[in-house]
């Protein structure tokens, strides 16, 4: 009977201490969720105010007009809230939602910025440039430079007109004197016939 018992008891004991471990866990356990993080422009307070005579201004994808191509533009009197500034101070970095990053880069001369200290953020990576088309030297120098002359070519002149001659006399059909051609070979032919009979009578 006892040892019946014994063996209840410690059954308790075991399901109450693995029910208390059990609870412990589960309330040690605490779900960490990441918590709101204020952006850089809530965090300043800081606005930029377009102050610029322009109708608009640029801005620009970074801190360079050169390297940088333009992703929208402010009109005059705008406000937008800053973010930070170049390492020289040249440049402003806003809040643009329109940017690839939501973020822009306007001129600071153009802008008027609200007291306070901006922090310096790093510019984004430069854009990849078109590449520039090279000429292969070995192959440029299989073929002559031809330099373009500075002589104007002749240009094409008319030939002159052609004078046609006009007759105002026909040619005489004949004249007098002159034999017809027609006697010459009958005669021709009368002399050859004399000529052929002599020889017949002279070879008998």
């Amino acid at each position: 009977m006892k040892q019946i018992w014994f063996h209840h008891t410690i059954s308790i004991i075991f399901l109450t201490l693995v029910f208390l471990g059990t609870f412990f866990a589960s309330a040690s356990t605490v779900v960490l969720a990441q918590q709101p993080t204020d952006t850089p422009a809530a965090a300043t307070g800081m606005y930029i105010t377009v102050i610029t005579e322009e109708p608009q201004i640029n801005v620009r994808m970074g801190p360079n007009s050169s390297i940088y191509p333009v992703v929208g533009v402010l009109p005059t009197g705008s406000t937008a809230p800053a973010l930070g500034r170049s390492l020289g101070g040249d440049w402003v970095q806003i809040e643009f939602p329109s940017a690839p990053n939501k973020t822009g880069w306007v001129y600071s001369p153009l802008v008027k910025v609200s007291p306070g200290t901006l922090r310096i953020a790093e510019p984004p990576p430069t854009p990849v440039q078109p590449a520039t088309p090279t000429i292969d030297p070995t192959l440029a120098a299989q073929y002559p430079t031809i330099n373009p002359t500075t002589t104007r070519l002749p240009t094409f002149t008319p030939p002159p007109s052609l004078v046609v001659p006009s007759f105002t006399q026909a040619p005489a059909k004949g004249s007098s004197n002159s034999v017809p051609l027609a006697m010459i070979i009958i005669a021709l032919a009368i002399l050859g016939t004399i000529g052929f009979l002599l020889s017949l009578f002279v070879r008998r």
